[in-house]
């Protein structure tokens, strides 16, 4: 994967707090490509959910996906790092189904660390209390999908930096 120009397209997962929107933009623009958040692509109503503290279902989850999966879809060839929580292989399957070629780079960390981290953010609508099901929906990557796992201890050019150098040795 090219450092300064990249045609593949990323998707930053992973449960919330561990830093997707922080990271998303420095790896986009380390990689030379546009960044798209996630979550401007969900319908009021999930917004409303999650912010109630009612996690959504795979039903809510399908036009967020959609969405995204047309922007990456767009973005094929031309390169682009989008944040997308993706915590299901089923999840991971439709943005593939998308936009076939899509590389995942899941950001994985302690959970006590992503609960600080998660409790100290601000103007964010996901509560802490949801990180429980977060966690309960997660599945990792698996073998056969293209994509990396970053720790997300440390500082977020220190998280960049392990993402870069992991995607690097992608055979892609």
């Amino acid at each position: 994967m090219n450092q300064s120009r990249s045609t593949h397209v990323v998707v930053i997962m992973g449960v919330a707090g561990t830093g997707k929107t922080t990271i998303g933009p420095l790896l986009a623009g380390r990689l030379g490509v546009p960044y798209a958040e996630g979550d401007d692509f969900h319908p009021e109503t999930n917004i409303a959910k999650m912010s109630a503290g009612t996690p959504l279902t795979d039903e809510d989850r399908r036009p967020w996906l959609d969405a995204i999966g047309r922007w990456a879809h767009g973005r094929a060839g031309l390169g682009g790092v989008v944040s997308c929580s993706a915590l299901k292989r089923s999840y991971r399957d439709r943005l593939r189904a998308s936009a076939p070629g899509v590389v995942f780079v899941h950001l994985t960390g302690d959970r006590k660390l992503i609960e600080d981290r998660m409790a100290h953010r601000k103007g964010h609508f996901m509560p802490t209390a949801l990180l429980d099901s977060q966690f309960a929906t997660l599945q990792p990557l698996q073998s056969d999908e293209a994509g990396v796992a970053v720790d997300v201890s440390g500082s977020p050019e220190e998280i960049t930096e392990r993402a870069v150098t992991a995607l690097h040795g992608l055979e892609l």
